[in-house]
């Protein structure tokens, strides 16, 4: 009895399970007869979709008239699910890249070990997305680096000299090297419980870069270049508020709290709740917006009208380089100048920095000075800086 091989690819965008045998004309017929089979003149085989599905079906129909070797298609799932398991975001979602162009597909098998260990040490201790993201991709240059050489065998003087690699071959910047540090200190510190494995290796000083800052002006040429209500929504919230573009797209309905007149900014940065101002003229721009916007946002403030699930970061920062292209602003900037301009705007107008600090959801006072080089005027009474935006006539809505 003839073999046929299950063997996995990629190919036309999508996995594949091609069907390998030997030349056999009776077999070939009823390989044909098997539903969404078709056949790759590039790789030289009948194929199906690779799926439980279309496999299962596919075995059970062949089964009669051939020996199913399935050993490779089942590495190739099981090796799948380890790596997808370390990108955050996607354990149990359908990946429709091919897995094998992943840097951690070619991982040896003890380097992909831990790999998994590291990521899996970042979710229990409940770490962000974005953190696990950065840290993986820090780690994964190290382990890219090794090759077949096992990560755990790494002594401080090897990863000492792995960072002057990283900056003089690589060119990484110094915040770049910080990061590097942290998710290399993580994983020996934290996975391999080996305590004080970096005291000996320095950490670059990072540059002194000031806030990159709009001026009233250049903020009314950049509000009036916006024609939808609900991108208007958007710049205007982020700037009144002082958010972050992740905090912007992650606010909810409910977080807006018109009889205190603040926002709840839930779960931010470092898994901290804080609330910022309403201003009474960001509240009549959301008011309009949710009446005649349609359709109506349900449960976010700002939701995608695809999938009804909150509007994509990307998409927002687009909105904002198009209205800044619009408005004829020459200034390297992006959506974060909205709440750096926002800070700066209001220690003109005399906020304390301490609560500047807090309406930014900064945990070192140190973060919050940055402003003081931007702005050196005396402080006067706090006003919401897009308020005076709205009494100057800069803007409408």
């Amino acid at each position: 009895m003839k073999t046929i091989k299950f063997h996995p690819f990629f190919h036309r965008g999508g996995e594949k399970a091609g069907l390998m045998f030997e030349k056999d004309f009776l077999l070939n017929k009823e390989v044909r007869k098997i539903r969404a089979v078709k056949w790759s003149q590039t790789h030289g085989c009948w194929y199906i979709p690779l799926d439980k599905d279309s496999c299962e079906k596919a075995i059970q129909y062949l089964k009669p008239f051939a020996k199913i070797d399935t050993k490779e298609l089942k590495e190739y799932l099981l090796k799948k699910k380890r790596v997808d398991n370390t990108l955050p975001g996607t354990a149990g979602k359908r990946i429709h890249k091919p897995v094998f162009s992943s840097p951690a597909w070619n991982l040896s098998t003890e380097n992909l070990a831990a790999l998994e260990k590291f990521v899996e040490q970042m979710k229990l201790k409940a770490y962000s997305e974005s953190t696990i993201r950065t840290y993986r991709n820090e780690f994964m240059q190290l382990l890219r680096v090794l090759k077949n050489k096992p990560v755990n065998e790494l002594a401080p003087d090897d990863l000492r000299r792995y960072m002057v690699y990283a900056m003089e071959k690589e060119g990484i910047n110094e915040n770049t090297a910080h990061s590097r540090l942290n998710a290399l200190k993580f994983y020996f510190e934290q996975v391999l419980n080996r305590e004080k494995y970096f005291c000996e290796i320095p950490r670059p000083k990072k540059p002194m870069l000031l806030p990159k800052v709009l001026g009233e002006d250049d903020l009314g040429k950049l509000f009036k270049a916006l024609t939808n209500i609900k991108h208007k929504a958007m710049l205007f919230t982020a700037y009144s508020a002082g958010l972050r573009v992740s905090e912007v797209a992650a606010l909810k309905i409910k977080h807006i709290d018109s009889d205190r007149m603040q926002i709840l900014v839930e779960q931010a940065k470092g898994k901290k709740d804080r609330y910022v101002t309403l201003s009474p003229v960001l509240l009549d721009i959301l008011r309009s917006y949710i009446k005649n916007y349609k359709p109506k946002p349900k449960v976010y403030l700002f939701e995608s009208e695809q999938s009804g699930d909150a509007y994509p970061v990307r998409t927002i920062q687009r909105i904002f380089q198009l209205a800044k292209a619009r408005s004829g602003i020459h200034k390297e900037v992006g959506i974060h100048s909205l709440r750096h301009s926002f800070a700066t705007h209001l220690m003109e107008k005399g906020t304390d920095i301490r609560y500047i600090k807090d309406l930014l959801g900064h945990f070192d006072i140190r973060t919050t000075e940055r402003y003081l080089h931007v702005s050196r005027k005396e402080l006067v009474n706090i006003i919401n800086p897009l308020d005076d935006l709205w009494r100057k006539g800069k803007i409408d809505w």
